[in-house]
């Protein structure tokens, strides 16, 4: 007897799905965000929109994956929790995260990347990225080296700050850039604005995945910059380490590189909304204050701010679509699912879940520490085999940035959206409008 199918989705929940969910969160930029398309979803409170979306069509189809009417690609949707646990307990095998929408658009700088390869080769690369970025330990062993960085660069943006008495996104994340670039490559990189360039222009076409053509040119000489600083690594850099790690055959370490630079870039924006949700919460800026007034760690472990961070990317996460794509059919409980199936997991539909989630609209960092939600899939950094290797180092250095902003200004927001603690805060934080107010703590 064939194996029945999983159950589809009509024609009419597959356009509101589409309409409603994918079409917004693509239109504000997959690989680098436009402006223009994340103030519009503010205004429009699509992100909040498109959970109810998920949350009614859960709702329609309460049982296992759905797969949606589509023409020619296959294509699930993932509604319930137990089955996000599958999907990324089982990755890369059989759900490879080397999508081919992924493909398509980080091919554009990055097409040996670990992100979008498979088999062999794939486990080279990701143990090199593993290996070079710390993943299984909360502090990275060049942390002595990286926390300095990350004040030093927080004090010159203080600085900057101080003549005109506000701090936009715009001056923040040119110090977040010269950050990554130090971490990355060394303080020689600090002012290497032509390689932040590069890859912005690159990601700008990869936004549009197999709709734009790749230029070749530009992706070729940005993987030959990468390729000198690898052969000339400045010690205490990631390059470094890099370098000097051992590496099996078909590592192609320049072109793991390119994503440090890619994923650093969210990471700074979620440093910057985080710093917005404290100058608005009293109690989480007082608790943040006192972790970094009695930190012995030498900021280089921060619990509360770490999870202030995540918080953050929970209510407004950086990666809202986690793809995957079936490499083998699939059996589920309900049916089958087939291969070469593209699989999606819209994270904000369970990251706001008010059914399930206690203040699920609201900023509450010690939901991290204490473990209640537990079991529940909190996914910024995806989760599983392939979670994201550099999670503990993006911990490190944007918990480090905010530990030494608060500890001596204060913040208030000057211009961009109101952010009350009483009140369910926005489905979507437009952090390009953002304008802090700084003044020196008293």
């Amino acid at each position: 007897m064939p194996t029945p199918p999983l159950p589809t989705a009509s024609a009419l929940d597959t356009a509101r799905l589409l309409m409603g969910v994918f079409l917004p969160t693509v239109a504000k930029g997959p690989i680098i965000r436009r402006p223009w398309a994340v103030g519009l979803a503010a205004r429009l409170d699509l992100d909040s929109k498109a959970v109810g979306v998920v949350r009614t069509l859960h709702e329609k189809y309460p049982d296992g994956p759905l797969m949606l009417k589509l023409p020619i690609r296959k294509q699930a949707v993932v509604l319930a929790p137990a089955d996000v646990d599958t999907v990324l307990a089982q990755s890369p095998e059989p759900f490879s995260p080397a999508s081919s929408e992924k493909r398509a658009a980080l091919s554009h700088f990055q097409p040996a990347n670990v992100l979008i390869s498979r088999g062999p080769v794939r486990t080279v690369r990701r143990a090199l990225q593993e290996q070079v970025l710390d993943t299984s330990h909360p502090v990275h062993h060049l942390a002595d080296r990286f926390v300095p960085i990350v004040e030093e660069e927080m004090q010159q943006l203080l600085t900057d700050a101080a003549s005109s008495g506000s701090l936009p996104w715009g001056e923040f994340l040119d110090a977040w850039y010269r950050v990554v670039r130090r971490v990355a490559f060394g303080d020689h990189a600090r002012d290497d604005k032509d390689l932040t360039a590069m890859m912005i222009r690159l990601r700008k076409d990869a936004n549009w995945a197999f709709l734009k053509p790749v230029r070749r040119r530009t992706r070729r000489r940005l993987l030959q910059r990468i390729s000198e600083e690898l052969a000339h690594a400045e010690p205490g850099s990631l390059a470094a380490v890099m370098a000097a790690a051992p590496k099996g055959d078909g590592a192609e370490p320049a072109e793991q590189v390119p994503q440090w630079l890619f994923a650093f870039d969210p990471a700074g924006m979620a440093t910057f909304r985080t710093l917005a949700v404290l100058a608005t919460h009293p109690e989480a800026m007082a608790a943040a204050r006192r972790e970094a007034d009695g930190d012995t760690s030498g900021r280089r472990f921060l619990p509360y701010l770490r999870a202030a961070v995540l918080e953050g990317l929970r209510l407004w996460p950086t990666t809202p679509m986690i793809l995957r794509e079936t490499t083998r059919p699939v059996q589920w409980e309900q049916g089958l699912m087939p291969a070469k199936c593209g699989v999606l997991v819209y994270a904000p539909y369970f990251h706001r879940d008010d059914r399930h989630l206690r203040s699920a609209h609201g900023f509450s960092p010690e939901r991290w520490l204490t473990g209640e939600d537990d079991g529940w899939p909190l996914v910024p950094f995806s989760d599983g085999p392939v979670v994201c290797p550099g999670k503990q180092l993006v911990l490190l250095l944007t918990s480090a940035a905010l530990a030494f902003l608060v500890s001596g200004q204060n913040f208030r927001i000057d211009q961009g959206q109101v952010l009350d603690p009483s009140r369910p805060l926005p489905g979507t934080l437009d952090n390009y409008s953002v304008r802090l107010a700084v003044s020196p703590r008293g």
